[in-house]
């Protein structure tokens, strides 16, 4: 093997060791040892303890050099990591590349460091570290976990008794060392036996018996714990039903997959007057953001006309209201809708009876939306992205480090230096800083774009990209008269990741229909989670009194109105 192959200084030239060279370190050193021994057998000494002793500092001194390794490649990799999250956070919040390149850096990281962590020895230091430097997180990737104030706790007292055991004097408490330990309590499953005691009455003979209580879903024996516990796992966590099959296995219960198909089904039928008011409230917003992803779905026709493997592509939207970097009043959420294909009568269909602003990519579909009327009105003003066109920027100058490219993103990037400072802002505030400080950027940046498409080739993709900001000009430049207006469309974008996340696990919905449920269990969940709630607590709830609920009191139901203690007060009221 080469010296190169072995990360070796060759002259003035060091070589950088590949990712796993040292797991064949230690091999290659026993090789090299009896390489040695074999050339040079008869300069070796014959005293047995000097040959081990020999051997035992070579031993050392190898397992030195694999620690040496092992750090290196996990310094390279949480600096390669670093890197990949500042061209995120720098060039595009959405870029798939990028994101792809996250997450295997990530997992390439996290497997290098259990592996580290798995061959060392000393006491670990779970030191707070907050306000961690980079390069101190590099060095030391721990920190001290987290636990939310309501996370239940137990003292455990160890005395150590009334009398010395030295001398037998009494002793006195002079104060106490305090430590934590995080531990889990296993989840279980439990069978609650509803026992309704008849009873007759002395003296005219009537049975007395309470009602039975109702059930999330009539006749089954799932409670609300349970089925939020399945709904959450499929839907949120992206499990399989067979996997719960199994998870439930070791807590002792076998409930079939069929079976727990059905409680999906038979729950999320339950939860749909609650998923449409959620609807109803978030569509009617008159500032929306709106953005769609590709979803493999299962269909059988294709495949028995002969059209590939019966897989075709649909696609999820994704509306929503978020009015919290203005300190906006009403609450955020976010409702998901199915679609077979990209075809814009669907969005179309979802936007029916919503007007004002609509912040999008650049979809044909929407452009209907934004024509004028015959009496002058529009159904929608359009607010364009700048992240999406920071990407389109982006991509050319990583193709050929183009100058013109680097100068758009750091005049992009000048944008959102000011648009940092105003988060949380009213929008009173936003506009009148944008009028001053964003304006003059944003006219400098139309001169000098037009400027730069005289200089280069029509047809090339920095073209493009200038071509595209110029000819949606006015929708780029929205937010500067409307301080509501976010500079970006990431607050869609971000609604979307979840369904990236679980196209990893389950590839593809068995149907339309399983699509279509999927799009509206999400409705339900993500607005919780954007509300700050746990979702499983707060389907368990909604399972157990929906049936029991006013209908014309469905709003005290929705995610911005519940609380863990609500029931509790209403029956003090």
């Amino acid at each position: 093997m080469a010296p190169s192959e072995l990360g070796c200084a060759t002259g003035s030239r060091w070589v950088i060791y590949p990712p796993d060279f040292a797991y064949f370190y230690g091999a290659f050193a026993c090789l090299l040892v009896v390489s040695i021994m074999s050339n040079d057998v008869a300069t070796l000494p014959d005293d047995p303890a000097v040959l081990k002793a020999m051997i035992a500092a070579l031993q050392a001194e190898n397992a030195k050099i694999s620690a040496t390794l092992r750090a290196h490649d996990q310094l390279v990799q949480a600096l390669r990591l670093r890197i990949a999250k500042l061209q995120k956070q720098a060039f595009g919040a959405s870029s798939e590349k990028i994101e792809r390149e996250i997450e295997q850096l990530e997992l390439a990281l996290e497997d290098l460091l259990v592996a580290v962590a798995e061959s060392e020895t000393a006491l670990i230091d779970e030191a707070d570290a907050h306000d961690m430097t980079a390069e101190a997180a590099v060095n030391k990737p721990r920190r001290r976990p987290r636990v939310s104030d309501s996370t239940p706790r137990e003292r455990r007292e160890l005395d150590p008794g009334a009398c010395c055991p030295d001398c037998g004097g009494d002793l006195r408490v002079v104060g106490e060392d305090v430590s934590e330990l995080l531990d889990m309590i296993t989840a279980q499953l439990k069978v609650i036996e509803i026992a309704r005691i008849k009873k007759s009455c002395r003296r005219c003979e009537k049975m007395v018996q309470v009602p039975a209580p109702s059930r999330p879903i009539p006749g089954s024996m799932a409670g609300p714990g349970l089925l939020a516990y399945v709904l959450v796992s499929k839907f949120d966590d992206h499990l399989p039903l067979y996997r719960l099959n199994e998870i439930f296995a070791r807590m002792g219960a076998d409930i079939p997959d069929s079976t727990l198909v059905d409680w999906c089904g038979r729950a999320m039928q339950v939860l749909q007057p609650v998923i449409e008011r959620i609807e109803a409230a978030i569509m009617a917003s008159d500032l929306l953001h709106a953005d769609d992803t590709p979803i493999r779905v299962l269909d059988r026709s294709r495949r028995d006309k002969g059209l590939g493997k019966g897989v075709k592509q649909g696609r999820i939207w994704a509306y929503v209201r978020d009015q919290r970097p203005w300190a906006g009043a009403a609450p955020p959420g976010a409702v998901y809708y199915f679609a077979p294909d990209r075809h814009g009568t669907h969005v179309r269909h979802h936007l029916r009876n919503s007007s004002g602003i609509l912040q999008a990519d650049a979809y044909t579909g929407f452009n209907k939306l934004y024509e004028k009327r015959a009496d002058g009105s529009r159904q929608f003003r359009e607010a364009a992205c700048w992240a999406h066109l920071r990407r389109d920027f982006h991509d050319v100058w990583a193709s050929d480090k183009s100058e013109i490219a680097r100068d758009a993103l750091d005049r992009i990037g000048a944008l959102y230096d000011i648009e940092r400072d105003l988060a949380g802002q009213s929008a009173d505030v936003r506009l009148a800083a944008r009028q001053k400080l964003s304006r003059p950027k944003v006219e400098a940046f139309r001169q000098w774009a037009e400027q730069q498409l005289l200089r280069i080739p029509g047809k090339g993709d920095l073209a493009k990209a200038f071509r595209y900001g110029l000819s949606r000009w006015p929708s780029f430049c929205l937010f500067l008269e409307d301080g509501r207006v976010a500079i970006d469309n990431n607050a869609a974008e971000r609604a979307m990741r979840p369904i990236g996340i679980g196209r990893k696990n389950w590839l593809f919905a068995g149907a339309d229909t399983g699509a279509e449920t999927l799009a509206r269990a999400m409705t339900l969940i993500e607005t919780a989670k954007m509300n700050g709630l746990n979702p499983q607590a707060y389907l368990a709830d909604l399972l157990d009194r929906i049936h029991d609920h006013k209908i014309n009191r469905i709003d005290e139901l929705m995610p911005w109105n519940w609380g863990p203690d609500s029931a509790t007060q209403r029956m003090a009221a």
